[in-house]
C-alpha cells in the first residue's frame, strides 16, 4: 500500500519532534554519570513510561498478535505473572540496586564474587540484548515491509540509524523523555486498532466477530495439561512451562538486565525507583492484553469477511490488516506508533550495551581513562551495539513456516541469559557463597547448556551429538534448568570447596534488606 502524502507528514512530525527531544536533553552532557544516569534526576512518571515503553516493543505490536492469531492467547497468562514479581522487586531490589551500585548491574557481581563472575554475567546480557534488538527490528521491518513494500532489510537499517543517532546525542536522558513520548503514540496506536476490528463498518457485528474467533480458539488461553509428558511436547508448551519460562524470564530481566536496572538509576529517590518500576509493569499489561486480543479477533474479521489469508505468515498478519484497512491519517499515526515501539526498545538497549562495555570492560581495562574518553567510548559502543544486532535481525527474517519471531525469540533468549539469574539468587540469598562455588556453579551451567543443546533432536529427530543419555525435554526448559543448576552447584560447591566472600557480605545480601531499613526507621 502507498503511504499518502497526510500519513508521510504525520509520520515526519513524529520523527522530527523525537529528534528535537534528543538534541534538546543532550546539552550539556559531559559526563558518564549524566550520559548512563541522568544524574539521577528523572521523575516517578517518566520513569513508569520509560519502563513501560522500554518492554512495550514492535515485536508486543507485530509478534502478540501473530502468535494470538495463529495459537491463541497463550502468552497472556504468562504476562500476568510480571506484578508479582514487581512486587518483590520494588520492595528488595530497587533499592537494594540504588544503594550497592553506581551504573551497572554487574557492579554488584563483581563486589560479590569477582572479576570472572561480573564478565560472565555482563557477556550474557550483552548476547541476551543483542537478540532482543534483533527481534525489535526484524518485527519492524515486518511491519513497514508490508505497510511500503520496502524491503525489510533496508527498513531494519533505516530504523537502526535514526534511532542510534538521537541515544548517542542524548544517552540515557533522552531515552526517558522520548519514551514519554513514544508510550503515549504506543498507547493511542493500540486503541485506534482495536476499534477498527471490532467496530468494521464492513461486518457491522463485533459480537460475531469475538464469537467466530472463540470457537476457532483464538482467544484461547493455552493447554492446562499439568503432566511428565508435556514436558517433552516440542510443539506447543503447556501454560505451566510458559508460567516456569516467564517467572525465570521477568525475575532475570527486572533483576539482573541493565537496561531495567538502568531505570531504576536514573530516578530521583528510592521511593521514586520502586514506584516507576511497579506502575511500569501494571502499565504493560493493558498493552500486552489489547494486542493479543487483537491478534485473535482478526481471525474472526478475516473469517467473516471470508478473506483467503492462509498465504500469510502470522508475523505479518497484523501489518497485513493495518496496510488493507486503515484509512489515510490514521495509518500515518499507526506507523508512527509502530517506529515508537521499536525505537523505545531499541534506544533503551542501546544505552544499557554501551553503559555495560564502558563501566564493566572500558574502565576496568583502563581505569586512568578520562571522563571524556569514556563518554567518547560509551557513544561509540552506541554505534556498534546498534551495527551488531542489524546483523542478527537480517539472520532472524522469517521465511515461510517459520515459526512466530516471538516464539523463537523466548527460546533462544532463555539459553543465553547462560543462568544470570541462578547466579544473582546465589550472592543476593545466600551468605555462605564463595567466588570458587561461583565459579563452578558457572561452569556446571556452561556445560549443561552445552549437553543439552547439542543431544536435542530437530524436527526431523537429527542429533548434532547423540551421547546415549539426550536432552529430550521441550527446547524452552533449557534456560530454565540452567540457572536452577548454577545455583545449585555454585552453593553445593561452596559449602564443600569454602573459598573467598567479601568481608562485607552483610551488606551485599537480602538480609542487608532488615538492616538498612532499621537504620533508616532509626534515622
Amino acid at each position: 500500500m502507498k503511504l499518502s502524502l497526510l500519513d508521510l507528514f504525520i509520520v515526519a512530525v513524529y520523527l522530527i519532534g523525537i529528534t528535537a527531544i534528543g538534541l534538546y536533553v543532550s546539552r550539556g552532557m559531559r559526563t558518564t554519570r549524566q550520559f548512563f544516569t541522568a544524574n539521577r534526576t528523572i521523575p516517578t512518571w517518566a520513569v513508569t513510561f520509560t519502563l513501560m515503553a522500554t518492554i512495550v516493543g514492535s515485536g508486543t505490536f507485530v509478534g502478540h498478535p501473530g502468535t494470538a492469531y495463529s495459537l491463541g492467547m497463550i502468552l497472556l497468562l504468562p504476562h500476568l505473572l510480571l506484578p508479582v514479581v514487581l512486587i518483590f522487586v520494588s520492595i528488595w531490589i530497587v533499592p537494594f540496586y540504588r544503594r550497592v551500585v553506581q551504573m551497572s548491574a554487574y557492579e554488584y557481581i563483581a563486589r560479590r564474587f569477582g572479576v570472572v563472575s561480573r564478565v560472565y554475567s555482563s557477556f550474557g546480557f550483552l548476547a541476551d540484548r543483542t537478540l532482543d534488538l534483533a527481534v525489535t527490528l526484524v518485527t519492524t521491518g515486518i511491519a513497514l515491509y508490508v505497510f511500503t513494500g520496502w524491503q525489510p532489510q533496508y527498513v531494519i537499517l533505516g530504523v537502526g540509524i535514526f534511532t542510534l543517532f538521537y541515544t548517542m546525542i542524548g544517552g540515557i536522558t533522552a531515552v526517558a523523555w522520548t519514551n514519554v513520548v513514544q508510550g503515549i503514540v504506543l498507547s493511542v496506536g493500540a486503541l485506534l486498532i482495536l476499534g477498527r476490528v471490532l467496530f468494521a463498518p464492513e461486518i457491522g457485528d463485533p459480537i460475531g466477530i469475538i464469537t467466530t474467533s472463540w470457537e476457532a480458539g483464538r482467544y484461547s488461553l493455552g493447554s492446562w495439561e499439568f503432566s511428565w509428558s508435556s514436558l517433552y511436547d516440542r510443539d506447543t508448551p503447556t501454560l505451566w512451562i510458559f508460567f516456569g519460562v516467564y517467572t525465570i524470564q521477568w525475575s532475570r530481566r527486572y533483576i539482573t538486565d541493565q537496561h531495567i536496572v538502568q531505570s531504576y538509576l536514573i530516578a530521583k529517590t528510592d521511593r521514586a525507583a520502586s514506584r516507576g518500576a511497579f506502575l511500569g509493569a501494571f502499565a504493560c499489561l493493558p498493552i500486552f492484553f489489547i494486542f493479543m486480543f487483537i491478534g485473535g479477533s482478526l481471525y474472526g474479521f478475516f473469517a467473516m469477511q471470508g478473506s483467503d489469508v492462509s498465504s500469510i505468515k502470522p508475523d505479518e498478519i497484523m501489518p497485513y490488516f493495518l496496510s488493507n484497512y486503515i484509512p489515510s491519517g490514521a495509518l500515518g499515526l499507526i506507523l508512527a506508533a509502530i517506529l515508537a515501539a521499536a525505537m523505545s526498545s531499541v534506544s533503551a538497549d542501546l544505552n544499557s550495551i554501551a553503559t555495560v562495555l564502558t563501566t564493566d570492560y572500558f574502565s576496568k581495562l583502563r581505569p586512568k581513562s578520562s571522563e571524556k574518553a569514556r563518554l567518547i567510548f560509551g557513544r561509540a559502543m552506541v554505534l556498534a551495539g546498534g551495527l551488531l544486532a542489524t546483523l542478527v535481525a537480517m539472520l532472524l527474517i522469517p521465511s515461510e513456516g517459520s515459526t512466530p519471531v516471538n516464539l523463537r525469540a523466548i527460546i533462544i533468549a532463555t539459553i543465553i541469559s547462560g543462568g544470570s539469574l541462578g547466579l544473582f539468587c546465589l550472592g543476593f540469598f545466600t551468605k555462605r557463597a564463595t567466588r570458587e562455588g561461583a565459579c563452578a556453579g558457572i561452569a556446571a551451567c556452561l556445560i549443561f547448556s552445552a549437553w543439552a543443546l547439542l543431544s536435542q533432536a530437530d524436527g526431523q529427530g537429527l542429533r548434532l551429538v547423540d551421547f546415549g543419555f539426550n536432552w529430550e525435554m521441550n527446547t524452552i526448559l533449557i534456560g530454565v534448568f540452567g540457572h536452577l543448576v548454577l545455583f545449585g552447584v555454585g552453593y553445593g560447591a561452596s559449602l564443600v570447596l569454602r573459598g573467598y566472600r567479601p568481608p562485607d557480605i552483610e551488606d551485599l545480601t537480602i538480609w542487608s534488606h532488615k538492616l538498612h531499613s532499621g537504620k533508616e526507621a532509626a534515622s
